[in-house]
């Protein structure tokens, strides 16, 4: 069975030669973030994860987490020792501020290390990545005590954290939740309630879980407005962050589950457990959501990861089965050539990699937005990158979780019979990243995301801004040497991209189901325009370099080629379909679904 490799070279195309980290960094006013000290990180983040976590991917996954007495769990073996070593190597706190013990790296940087860790054992990455996801919620929200508390123990791996919002009864529409926050006299609150799914809410690699729990006061208002977000700690600490007593807050049960069968994914009830206020009061979900958005981006990397790692073993497969004979070549085994030269084998692999690399260097971007959005001294570069990475955080998330299982389903059709069992490893794959697409409001959230509240919620001013960013760069680059053949389809894109969304805000104001018949292929039409315009971006480097003997710039020059001929032609499908409208789905009586 192939072992994942981190595909090091692509990561510095996209970071240095694309993105250029480095330069930005430097006008945030971090300069020691240069290519070489990149180049480390990368570096060693890839062996941990081809030597270390990668190996314990399919053991994790035969394997499971096991609960051997109530409220108990054990993650699979070598799990603990595994993150016991990316602790005492810092990578915890390979993001987090030197003030709270970590490096202060670029989110960009932490999240080509996180695609790393995901492809090589997503089950064991879900562990560190939910814990930083918490970190980011508590430095946004947390008050100069529970910071201090808190975030040194998650920049260290000492404990860990988890988000706890769905409940039983209520999914997505978290104005439903039940749990409750009953204050008490010291200041604390008394939280109780059940919440499912909660992924990694008990396991036996921490001493300690930080939970943030969304509940309702008693006396505040019904629906989202009256939800506030609480810290509830598995053991209580003291103010020195000594743990003491066991919390009221207990795992009843592990989910048995399609996927990522190493990561423990949990019911806790929580029985009158003691939580701190995280935030403002009835402002919980505001709080929530700067997790969520953080997550939405990282479970967007976390789908690429997957691509990434069942791209490499259909790869491998592909080059070394022989069966049949390719057209016009002579086989150096009689009888049979490797399928690698097959046609729709090499339309499968080109597919794969086209989606993979495209969506890498797409989710990479919207990581540096949050960089600049955090560091840029110049306030108008800063809310512009809020704004952009506000408009296609969902695209990030459903475009890439969407194309990770169509890809994962590619690699086993490459494999054939082989890729259905379980001994090549390539069917795992396919079983853990169906999740991403429901992690953090399904796909079909994503895109009413999209549509209804930032495009038609603005008439469209922050999606014109984007098309008008995509077309300057097609419009400048348009009568280079070699950039017609991308330039010019992504011009026409443009146009009729504009043109429906236009539509769309016209057809919104008369027809209460427009946005909601229109959303998903809306959000998949952005999504191709945004993978368009990044492998235009990678075709133009490319091509000022075409004359190294640097592989990687063919390849891009061909990929991006693939990309505009072969995958783009999808988007007239899907302007025909929003423009179908919503009485085809709407007018048929519910009883004849």
């Amino acid at each position: 069975m192939t072992t994942y490799q981190s595909p090091l070279r692509d990561f510095q195309f996209v970071l240095h030669e694309l993105l250029q980290t480095s330069s930005t960094m430097q006008a945030c006013g971090q300069p020691e973030f240069d290519e070489a000290t990149i180049d480390q990180v990368l570096a060693a983040a890839g062996r941990f994860a081809s030597e270390v976590i990668a190996p314990l991917n399919a053991s994790g996954d035969e394997q499971g987490c096991r609960m051997p007495a109530p409220g108990v769990v054990q993650t699979p073996q070598g799990f603990k020792q595994a993150y016991d070593e990316f602790s005492r190597n810092g990578w915890h706190g390979l993001a987090c501020s030197p003030e709270f013990g970590g490096q202060g790296f670029p989110a960009v940087v932490d999240t080509a290390v996180a695609e790393m860790l995901a492809g090589a054992n997503m089950a064991w990455h879900a562990y560190p990545g939910m814990s930083h996801a918490t970190y980011v919620n508590v430095a946004a929200n947390g008050s100069a005590e529970q910071k201090a508390l808190y975030l040194p123990k998650i920049a260290s791996g000492a404990w860990a954290g988890t988000m706890c919002l769905t409940e039983p009864h209520a999914g997505t529409d978290l104005g439903l939740l039940r749990t409750r926050a009953a204050p008490q006299a010291d200041g604390t609150y008394r939280i109780t309630g059940t919440k499912i799914f909660i992924s990694g809410g008990e396991q036996d690699l921490t001493e300690n879980v930080m939970h943030l729990v969304l509940a309702r006061m008693p006396d505040s208002p019904q629906g989202v407005k009256g939800i506030s977000l609480f810290i509830v700690p598995k053991f209580i600490p003291d103010a020195g962050g000594a743990i003491g007593a066991r919390n009221a807050v207990s795992c009843s049960s592990i989910e048995r589950k399609l996927g990522i069968h190493g990561n423990s994914t949990c019911t806790m009830n929580f029985d009158g457990a003691t939580g701190w206020l995280l935030g403002e009061a009835d402002r919980g979900l505001a709080g929530m959501f700067v997790q969520m958005n953080y997550m939405r981006v990282l479970v967007g990397v976390i789908a690429t990861g997957v691509m990434e790692a069942a791209y490499q073993k259909a790869r491998a497969y592909a080059r070394e089965r022989l069966q049949g004979r390719v057209a016009g070549t002579r086989s150096s085994v009689q009888g049979a050539d490797p399928i690698a030269g097959h046609a729709d084998v090499r339309r499968m692999l080109l597919t794969q990699k086209t989606h993979i690399e495209g969506a890498r260097a797409l989710a990479l971007w919207a990581s540096q937005l949050g960089d600049l959005q955090r560091l840029h001294p110049d306030a108008e570069r800063r809310t512009e990158a809020a704004e952009l990475l506000g408009l296609l955080t969902p695209v990030v998330k459903a475009m890439a979780s969407d194309l990770g299982v169509e890809s994962t389903l590619l690699a086993i059709q490459v494999f054939g019979g082989h890729g259905y069992i379980r001994e090549n490893g390539v069917e795992q794959h396919l079983r853990d990243v169906r999740i991403v697409g429901l992690y953090e409001g399904t796909n079909g959230v994503q895109a009413m995301d999209l549509l209804g509240r930032k495009v038609l919620g603005d008439q469209g001013r922050r999606m014109n801004a984007f098309l008008d960013l995509a077309a300057a760069f097609a419009n400048q680059c348009s009568h280079r040497r070699g950039m017609a053949e991308f330039t010019r389809p992504l011009q026409q894109l443009l146009a009729q991209v504009r043109e429906v969304t236009a539509e769309l805000v016209g057809a919104s104001a008369n027809d209460p189901h427009a946005s909601g018949a229109a959303a998903v292929p809306y959000l998949r039409l952005v999504g191709h325009l945004a993978l368009a315009w990044i492998w235009a971006r990678m075709a133009e480097v490319a091509i000022d370099r075409s004359d190294s003997a640097d592989p990687i710039y063919a390849s891009k020059i061909a990929t991006a080629r693939f990309y505009f001929q072969r995958m783009l032609p999808q988007t007239a499908a899907l302007r025909a379909e929003i423009r179908a409208g919503s009485v085809t789905l709407m007018r048929p009586a519910l009883d004849l679904l």
